[in-house]
């Protein structure tokens, strides 16, 4: 087993309890209110641009052309491939992306890019850097890959744009790639190391479900 199946076997838990969310469960039978989505829609954009810092972090310090251009695809991933659902909703509620970037995180938020920009700049490279961001990647992906198992009926909501990202073949796919690159970085690395990246997996995914959480109530700003 590698240390990533590891993180993920530890954070499964955790993860179960993000698919029974009040959020989750709302979005699945279109019964979530849509000012609960707008700020979830306004806050992930936020998030987003903290996220984008890990992998240009990573970029800076990489040590080869190789962990670069892997940084660098990801980094293209998530300005792209999920801005146009994203700018989808923004626009459905009447607001610019311009607009919303002058607003605060919501706490919940702002402690989980504190975490992330903390291991990716205190560890010592690659790995630290991969555990912070995977548990957001690797939850979404088993997350609805679970809800379209098991209520493929979301299909007839407000919310399927949203969730049609994340179970494609195509996010599946990257993901993998994802992984693969992972583990290469994380292959030699010491037990000392290995513990602290298996306690930023694990804190990440405590700060997905906070983040669920933190989504359930809308904003007041916006």
């Amino acid at each position: 087993m590698t240390l990533l199946e590891e993180c993920i076997r530890d954070s499964l838990p955790i993860w179960r309890k993000c698919l029974d969310t009040a959020f989750i469960r709302g979005v699945i039978d279109g019964s979530l209110p849509e000012e609960c989505f707008k700020g979830y829609t306004v806050d992930d954009s936020l998030y987003l641009r903290e996220y984008a810092k890990v992998f240009a972090w990573g970029i800076i310090h990489s040590g080869t052309m190789n962990e670069m251009r892997a940084y660098y695809s990801l980094l293209a991933y998530v300005n792209e491939s999920e801005d146009a659902t994203r700018l989808y909703y923004l626009k459905r509620y009447g607001l610019r992306d311009e607009d919303i970037q002058r607003l605060p995180l919501r706490a919940a938020n702002q402690a989980y890019v504190d975490t992330m920009l903390r291991a990716a700049s205190e560890g010592g490279g690659a790995p630290e850097c991969m555990m912070a961001c995977l548990p957001c990647m690797l939850s979404y992906c088993w997350l609805f890959k679970e809800v379209m198992r098991e209520h493929p009926e979301v299909r007839d909501t407000v919310y399927w744009p949203f969730v049609s990202d994340y179970v494609g073949e195509g996010y599946e796919r990257v993901c993998q790639n994802w992984i693969d690159f992972t583990n290469e970085a994380c292959r030699d690395i010491t037990p000392e190391r290995a513990e602290k990246c298996r306690e930023v997996f694990m804190r990440c995914s405590e700060h997905e479900l906070e983040f669920w959480h933190m989504s359930e109530q809308p904003r007041t700003d916006v």
